[in-house]
């Protein structure tokens, strides 16, 4: 029997292997699988990276595009018996931080962290890790950086398990305490 992922968060820079990852994760459990798409084709190089994305993705799984609106497109997909992959959080935000309401990061985001203890069944969040880099030379770039910083620390305290991806490797950041049969202490 395979064990439950629960809430995960998978991070790591571009080209790291993250969303091959999660892939395989999803591929590995015999369920239903949906993946929250939060990308959108805005010029040409985008249009490409999307399209190579479906080309990789299990042609059973269902897709649901949705820019912004990341909690309830959530809610609406999670079911005990699935498994939801969110690809990518950095997209997201990016969209947000894009859009004409000023307040829509803090309320999408919030709403997000809302959530994600509600939903009933397991969850891949994909972002990249962007915080490993030179601080970037315009205001809109550093506030990119710092929004996307404090977004996975928050998501990474609510989530049972978080993976940074290096060079096509998963490194385990948080796991699950594991109890040991019949006390109430860690291993």
């Amino acid at each position: 029997m395979t064990t439950a992922i629960g809430k995960m968060l998978v991070l790591g820079g571009v080209r790291s292997g993250k969303s091959r990852y999660a892939d395989e994760l999803a591929r590995s459990r015999a369920r239903a699988v949906t993946v929250i798409a939060t990308g959108e084709a805005r010029d040409e190089e985008m249009a490409a990276r999307i399209e190579a994305h479906r080309r990789h993705r299990d042609a059973r799984w269902r897709v649901i595009e949705e820019p912004v609106r990341l909690a309830a497109a959530l809610r609406a997909a999670s079911s005990t018996e699935g498994l939801v992959i969110v690809d990518c959080l950095t997209l997201w935000l990016s969209n947000l931080l894009g859009a004409s309401d000023a307040k829509a990061a803090g309320r999408e985001t919030e709403a997000l962290l809302a959530a994600l203890p509600t939903l009933s069944g397991d969850c891949i969040l994909i972002s990249n890790e962007v915080g490993f880099g030179i601080i970037p030379a315009n205001a809109l770039a550093r506030r990119f950086g710092d929004e996307a910083g404090l977004l996975h620390q928050r998501i990474a305290a609510v989530c049972d398990r978080v993976i940074l991806m290096v060079a096509g490797l998963p490194l385990t950041v948080k796991e699950p305490l594991r109890r040991m049969p019949g006390t109430a202490g860690p291993l």
